[in-house]
């Protein structure tokens, strides 16, 4: 719990800290999160259900496999430098923020062990979900990963898979929780808006990975409230995103149905005369 003596006293004070937020938001996950729920909503208006549509999550960024290896290291360097960021503002004279928040190495072993619960706790459930969204028709075909995957592609998707725990939690838990908590919300407030805008960042993916982020963000959210570190979070996270992006491929072969990509429609042939 902050302290009553870091929280803002002045007028001046809480409006700056209030415009913090809202900048902070607009150049990271809020941004994100908003053009995810427009991606939705576009793909509602499209003429093919929900359900026949896909997304890709890790896509290449250049034809050329040497620049897409450097724009995707470009691309996690870049999210990263966000979260340095968002930590550089939460440092304070005397104050570390990394132990602040709980994402240092001090208690590394209790750390993993509950980031591999949780992973487990998280990532069972979420299967499930996601297959019975697809089953459902609200939850589009998320492609995690390439299936022709080169030697340079697993550490990519590592380091893809480190930036999107370090992003989500640092940003939707550690500074949020920090940042409202100084403007006098209550923890529950907290954890509910921090899921809701969790769950609109992966809207793109439909509705049923809506359901499974606000939950997964209630989850980590109770779970910060009560350890009062991040690490154990980004851990968990971060293994979540490995074992979907690396294990995509064999997922893809085992169970064609539910996470194999969506057949491209076959052209209609143009009679000839």
């Amino acid at each position: 719990m902050v302290s009553s003596t870091l929280s803002p006293r002045t007028g001046y004070q809480r409006r700056r800290l209030t415009w913090e937020i809202w900048i902070v938001l607009a150049v990271t996950v809020g941004q994100s999160a908003l053009y995810s729920v427009l991606s939705l909503v576009r793909k509602l208006l499209a003429p093919v259900p929900l359900g026949s549509q896909q997304t890709q999550v890790n896509p290449s960024r250049d034809a050329q496999a040497v620049w897409d290896v450097v724009y995707q290291l470009l691309a996690v360097f870049f999210a990263l430098a966000l979260v340095a960021l968002v930590v550089y503002l939460l440092w304070e004279p005397g104050s570390n923020a990394l132990r602040r928040i709980g994402l240092d190495f001090t208690r590394f072993g209790g750390d993993l062990g509950r980031g591999v619960v949780l992973a487990a706790v998280i990532g069972l459930p979420g299967l499930a979900l996601y297959a019975a969204g697809r089953a459902l028709g609200i939850t589009v075909a998320v492609v995690a990963s390439p299936l022709d995957a080169a030697w340079w592609t697993i550490p990519l998707l590592v380091l893809s898979a480190l930036r999107a725990g370090l992003t989500e939690e640092v940003i939707f838990i550690g500074y949020l929780f920090d940042r409202l908590r100084r403007l006098g919300w209550n923890d529950w407030s907290i954890i509910l808006t921090a899921a809701a805008l969790r769950g609109a960042y992966h809207a793109y993916q439909g509705f049923g990975a809506i359901i499974g982020n606000v939950v997964m963000g209630v989850v980590f959210g109770w779970c910060y409230r009560r350890w009062g570190r991040v690490m154990p979070l980004v851990i968990a996270h971060t293994l979540l995103d490995v074992v979907a992006f690396v294990g995509y491929p064999l997922a893809a072969a085992l169970w064609p149905g539910v996470f194999a990509p969506v057949p491209s429609p076959t052209p209609t042939p143009t009679p000839t005369p």
